[in-house]
C-alpha cells in the first residue's frame, strides 16, 4: 500500500495514471520537465497529488519503486538514463491501467490509419449499445477511466512509443494495420527496431485472442515469419486470397467472415472511401464481428461513420474546386493513400519538417493524378529538387495562406486541392491539428 510511484509527464496519460495510483492507495509524485497545462494542474491540485514542473527532483524520482512514463519521453532523456542505472522498473500508463480492469481490450496500431480505425471501431460498438471506452492516443486516459468509470470494452489506439513499456498487458483483439518507415529517429534509424516495437502488441496473446492484420503488408509478413503467437489469425486483403477473412468479392461487396459473425455489404455503401479506408473498415468490422455485434449494427455503423478531422476531411467547394484537409498525413505513405483515393486533377500541397522522406513512393501517383504541386515550408529545396519536371507546375511558398491562395489561382473547376503534406508540421505549426485548422480557415476566407 505504501508503494512509491513516480509519474513522468503531466499530460493526459500521466495525470490519469497518477489518479489511478492515488486511488489504489499508493504514494504518488508527478514530475514534468516542461510546463503542465492549467487544467491538468487543477486536476492534480483537486486530487491532492504532489507534482512539480520545469525540472525534476532527482532524489525523489530515484527513490521510486516504479516509474510510469508518458510516451513522449525518450529513453535517452537524462532522467530516464539515471532511472535505468538504478534498475527502477519503467512502465506505460496502459500497462499500469491494465492491472486494474478485466474489461476486453481492442488494441489498434499501425503506421497509418490508427486513429480512423480506432474511432470507427468505437463508433460501431457504441452504436450497438456496448458500454465502451475510448483510450490511448485518442479519447481519455485509460487509467483515469479505469479509476473513475466502468466499461466492458476499451478500444485503444497504441503508438510504438506506448507499446515499448508494456509487458504484462494483454489485448483480446490486436489489430496491425500496416508498418511503413515513420518516426525512425528514436529507433536509431533502424527499421527493425521500429517493427519490433509495433509487434509488442501481440505479446501475451492466448488461443482465445485474435490478431487482425493486413495480409499484403510485406513488413508484417516478414516479421510473422520471425515471431509466433497463439492467437487466432484474421488477415484482411483487398481481394480474396488464401485464408483471408475480409475482402472485396467479384460483386464488389465487402465480405467479413469470422467464426462468430459473417456479413456482406456493398463496398459503395461504406462511409469511408479509398483503399486505405477500405482496410480500416475491414479491421474495424472484423473486430466487431469477433465481439458478436449484430450484423445490422455493423453495417449501419460502417455506412454512417463521419470520419476523422484532418484525415481526408472535406472542407468546402469554392468555384467548383474541392478542398480536402489531410494534414494528418505526416509521412509519405499517408500521402500515397490520399492520392490513391483522389480523381485526376489534384493540386497537391506538400511540405513541412522532412523526416528523411523518400518521395519515390508517391512519384507514379503524382505523375498520374497531380497537375501542380505547391510547396509549403521553411525550406522546400528537397521537394523542389525531386518534383521539378515531374509535374506540369511547381510553386515555392512559405506560409499556408500563400499556399492556399496559389492553389486557388491555378485550380480549375472540377479539380481537387489536397493538403497532404508528407511531412511533420513543426517548421511552421505547433501540430498537424494546428496546420489543418489553419488550412480550413484559409479556405473559408476564399469563400
Amino acid at each position: 500500500m505504501n508503494k512509491k510511484i513516480v509519474v513522468l509527464g503531466g499530460g493526459e496519460s500521466g495525470v490519469g495514471a497518477a489518479i489511478l495510483a492515488k486511488d489504489k492507495g499508493m504514494d504518488v509524485f508527478l514530475s514534468d520537465y516542461g510546463k503542465i497545462a492549467p487544467h491538468y494542474k487543477q486536476q492534480l491540485i483537486d486530487e491532492g497529488i504532489a507534482w512539480e514542473e520545469g525540472g525534476h527532483d532527482e532524489s525523489r524520482i530515484l527513490a521510486a519503486d516504479e516509474v510510469i512514463k508518458s510516451p513522449g519521453i525518450a529513453p535517452t532523456a537524462p532522467i530516464m538514463v539515471k532511472i535505468a542505472e538504478r534498475g527502477i522498473p519503467v512502465i506505460s500508463e496502459i500497462e499500469f491501467a491494465g492491472r486494474y480492469t478485466d474489461a476486453k481490450m481492442v488494441c489498434i496500431t499501425g503506421s497509418n490509419g490508427k486513429t480512423t480505425t480506432t474511432l470507427l471501431t468505437y463508433h460501431i460498438l457504441k452504436n450497438a449499445g456496448i458500454n465502451v471506452g475510448l483510450a490511448g492516443n485518442v479519447g481519455s486516459s485509460l487509467a483515469l477511466q479505469v479509476a473513475r468509470e466502468h466499461h466492458d470494452v476499451y478500444v485503444i489506439e497504441l503508438s510504438s512509443f506506448q507499446l515499448e513499456n508494456m509487458y504484462e498487458f494483454k489485448a483480446n483483439i490486436a489489430v496491425m494495420l500496416n508498418i511503413t518507415p515513420d518516426h525512425l529517429d528514436p529507433y536509431d534509424y533502424k527499421m527493425q527496431n521500429y517493427v519490433n516495437a509495433k509487434f509488442r502488441i501481440i505479446r501475451n496473446l492466448t488461443p482465445e485472442d485474435a490478431f487482425i492484420f493486413w495480409q499484403d503488408d510485406p513488413v508484417i509478413q516478414a516479421q510473422l515469419r520471425q515471431v509466433t503467437t497463439e492467437a487466432r489469425m484474421y488477415p484482411f486483403s483487398e481481394h480474396l486470397e488464401k485464408d483471408v477473412d475480409a475482402y472485396i468479392d467479384a460483386d464488389d461487396e465487402l465480405v467479413l467472415n469470422t467464426s462468430h459473425t459473417s456479413l456482406k455489404m456493398p463496398r459503395n455503401h461504406l462511409a469511408l472511401h479509398g483503399l486505405h479506408n477500405l482496410y480500416n473498415s475491414m479491421a474495424a468490422g472484423l473486430s466487431a464481428c469477433l465481439l458478436d455485434i449484430r450484423k445490422e449494427d455493423i453495417r449501419r455503423a460502417l455506412e454512417d461513420f463521419e470520419g476523422v478531422e484532418h484525415r481526408l476531411e472535406y472542407v468546402a467547394t469554392v468555384n467548383g474546386v474541392r478542398y480536402i484537409n489531410d494534414s494528418k498525413a505526416t509521412n509519405v505513405n499517408s500521402c500515397w493513400y490520399a492520392l490513391e483515393s483522389m480523381p485526376k486533377g489534384v493540386v497537391l500541397i506538400l511540405g513541412g519538417k522532412d523526416k528523411g522522406n523518400d518521395y519515390t513512393e508517391i512519384e507514379s501517383l503524382v505523375k498520374e493524378k497531380v497537375k501542380a504541386i505547391v510547396c509549403m515550408g521553411k525550406d522546400n529545396a528537397k521537394l523542389l529538387d525531386f518534383f521539378t519536371g515531374k509535374v506540369d507546375a511547381i510553386y515555392d511558398t512559405h506560409s499556408l495562406q500563400d499556399a492556399v491562395d496559389t492553389c486557388a489561382a491555378i485550380a480549375a473547376s472540377g479539380d481537387t486541392v489536397l493538403l497532404s503534406p508528407c511531412c511533420a508540421s513543426f517548421d511552421l505549426f505547433s501540430s498537424y491539428e494546428d496546420r489543418g485548422r489553419q488550412f480550413k480557415d484559409a479556405v473559408k476566407r476564399l469563400k
